[in-house]
């Protein structure tokens, strides 16, 4: 039972998670995928409109899903009190506190507003105890941190303070480009650059003046038919700023009209015929089994077959399973093809239907983390210009090449032309590509790693984005200066060169100016900047094109062949056909057995033979490194849009075979999930 209250908007999949709010989301998702194991109670404050209502709505919806047995309630403390006064007018104050006292998970708003409620306060004193003696999840949201609401019984400001308090703060640029970016994607428009960067930079103290104001320049734009541009943004903000509460957001009102679309469709009554004998039941119970068989959860369905009343559409039901499985073997395939960096985060995940949006989020953390950096391409190499810079300068940015340790890193190379230092960049990598050609090379201006981090957020793949920048051997940053106009990418970017100084990564850092001339950046990333070797490039009769970075696409490091055992084992349980259910209304129990589709498209050996792998801990379902982030991935009603791999190559054909390698019956080794279902007589294959 969930209340049927929640806003469908709110999930964690359409919560943009920044540094504000990392914190809260996190323990949020933890609580919903455990309930009742850790943070206990979970109090969330922040200011109006920072997302606490967003947070609780995703906790309901995300347990509903992993949990379908659980009662969950959201419900504000202004509901909450009305309920009460009405139970002890009519005498069932008792029935009020079994009914609330009989929940999984209880998600309390607006707590701020208990305030000189002493009775409602006992009574909530007590349905804490009780649901903390049985293991029940309580989750708390308020403007203000317990110890200053005021008038707050000290009992109950002792069980607030007993398992996690955690705030949310106002987000910073960044995370506002991010949220303005995918709200207007979610209203199917788009904006001309910098208008969002625009927009960002005004001082909103909450998402909803925010998306008021976003409101109005998407109304602009669909109403006169054309692109705000980044010069109006000042007027428009303005004006949304001057009347702040005047009503609901209007945008907020169109965004509700789509919620209806995510009710349940409501189920049609049948008349019974007997439980076992019922047509509906046979298909839902045979085509659960079928995909048992092959290590797939069957759950959803047979959540169904508890009910007394059939579905309003069997054979639809039955098919959407089938094609939420499609996709989770899409999943998994691209998963394979893109090396599958966190194999534990996919356990349980890729073979749960219900889980299909976390596996989702899982392959597009994935293809983030293993996305190939730009690649610059041909010009002059180091030794090249041995006679157009400084001695030293050459010296030190050929230690970055040859040298394990190198005396200078990070170098950093400046100059009022800029063609200067670009110059060394570009001759640097390209002899660092050639001496070491299969190590990891990013090249990006400070603008470009800023931007990426905003694309980051906004997809929820910020955690692997992380990795994927973590994990290179040389990491080349020019127009350094230009970091001073962003907020939190300062922070991620001293993060990175602090990972890549314990890593060993060799950093050239290239600027129009020295460190002490960059405005606007903390001391601490100054210092970063300085603490190698600083030099001005004063480069004379430079060769034609040294400036020049000319980066182009990588080829993707990882190939998939997806004819490996070729054309053996073609078959597999998941790829019977399921009969409509007029066939099981014909009463031939011969009907009832799968038949093989010959025209399946090929499972992979891992459909075949993979065994069944136990669900693992939701809280432990998500890549490491705050992927947790990839609860941001938009939300779908029924199958998420699955992100292509990377395009690979097709493996080299060997003649006289259909694949490079095919295995013969002999050297395979077969792992059954249940060996008894395996057996077969001798008498029966004579």
């Amino acid at each position: 039972m969930v209340a049927s209250d929640l806003d469908p908007k709110f999930t964690f999949e359409s919560f943009v998670v920044g540094p504000a709010n990392r914190l809260a989301a996190a323990a949020a998702r933890r609580v919903s995928d455990a309930p009742g194991t850790s943070y206990n109670p979970l109090f969330i404050y922040s200011s109006s409109g920072l997302g606490k209502s967003h947070i609780l709505n995703s906790i309901a919806h995300h347990a509903a899903r992993m949990h379908p047995g659980f009662s969950v309630a959201y419900v504000t403390v202004e509901s909450f009190l009305s309920e009460l006064t009405q139970a002890i007018q009519a005498g069932s104050e008792e029935e009020f506190r079994e009914r609330y006292g009989q929940l999984h998970i209880l998600l309390l708003d607006d707590v701020q507003f208990f305030t000189g409620q002493k009775e409602a306060q006992e009574i909530l004193l007590r349905l804490l105890d009780g649901m903390s003696k049985s293991g029940g999840q309580v989750v708390l949201a308020s403007d203000r941190p317990p110890a200053e609401i005021d008038g707050l019984d000290e009992r109950l400001l002792t069980r607030f303070s007993g398992g996690l308090i955690v705030d949310i703060a106002v987000p910073e640029y960044e995370t506002k480009v991010a949220i303005l970016r995918r709200k207007a994607e979610e209203r199917g428009q788009t904006f001309e650059p910098g208008v969002a960067e625009a927009l960002a930079k005004h001082a909103f103290t909450s998402i909803r003046t925010l998306a008021g104001a976003l409101n109005k320049i998407l109304a602009v734009q669909e109403l006169e038919g054309r692109q705000v541009k980044a010069d109006e943004i000042e007027a428009l903000a303005g004006l949304q700023e001057e009347r702040p509460s005047e009503g609901p957001i209007a945008g907020q009102q169109l965004l509700d009209e789509f919620g209806s679309f995510m009710e349940e469709l409501s189920q049609t009554v049948a008349q019974r015929v007997g439980r076992e004998e019922e047509p509906w039941r046979r298909l839902l119970q045979q085509t659960a089994e079928i995909f048992e068989k092959d290590g797939y959860s069957g759950t959803r369905l047979r959540r169904i077959l508890e009910s007394s009343e059939p579905p309003a559409d069997p054979q639809q039901v039955v098919d959407q399973f089938r094609r939420d499985i499609a996709q989770l073997r899409e999943v998994e395939k691209s998963l394979a093809s893109a090396g599958n960096p966190w194999p534990e985060a996919a356990v349980g995940v890729l073979k749960d239907p219900e889980r299909l949006g976390e596996a989702a989020s899982l392959l597009a953390s994935a293809l983030e983390r293993v996305r190939p950096f730009l690649r610059i391409g041909e010009g002059p190499w180091l030794d090249d210009l041995g006679s157009n810079f400084d001695e030293v300068l050459i010296k030190a940015a050929g230690q970055l090449v040859t040298e394990d340790h190198p005396e200078y890193n990070p170098l950093y190379v400046w100059s009022g032309n800029r063609e200067n230092p670009l110059a060394i960049v570009a001759a640097t990598a390209r002899t660092f590509r050639g001496k070491h050609p299969l190590l990891n090379i990013a090249i990006v201006s400070a603008a470009e790693f800023a931007e990426d981090y905003i694309r980051a957020l906004a997809d929820g793949v910020a955690g692997a984005w992380r990795e994927r920048w973590w994990d290179v051997d040389l990491l080349a940053l020019y127009d350094a200066e230009l970091i001073s106009g962003t907020e939190r990418a300062k922070d991620e970017l001293f993060h990175l060169l602090e990972a890549s100084r314990r890593k060993g990564t060799k950093i050239l850092i290239a600027a129009d100016r020295a460190p002490s001339g960059i405005d606007n950046i903390d001391e601490r990333l100054r210092t970063r900047f300085e603490m190698g070797l600083v030099v001005e490039a004063l480069g004379k009769n430079l060769p034609k094109g040294a400036g020049v970075l000319n980066l182009e696409e990588a080829p993707p490091e990882f190939i998939q062949d997806d004819d490996l055992w070729g054309g053996f084992m073609r078959t597999s349980v998941s790829d019977t056909v399921i009969p409509p259910i007029e066939e099981f209304e014909t009463g031939d129990r011969a009907g009832l057995m799968p038949t093989v589709d010959d025209s399946a498209t090929e499972a992979t050996p891992a459909e075949k033979a993979a065994p069944a792998a136990e669900a693992a801990p939701a809280a432990e379902a998500t890549p490491p490194a705050e992927v947790a982030e990839a609860a941001a991935a938009p939300a779908v009603p029924d199958a998420p849009e699955v992100p292509e791999a990377p395009a690979v190559p097709d493996a080299p054909e060997v003649a006289g075979t259909s694949s490079a390698w095919s295995p013969s019956k002999e050297n395979v080794v077969w792992d059954w999930q249940v060996i008894e279902e395996r057996i077969v007589e001798l008498t029966e294959l004579a």
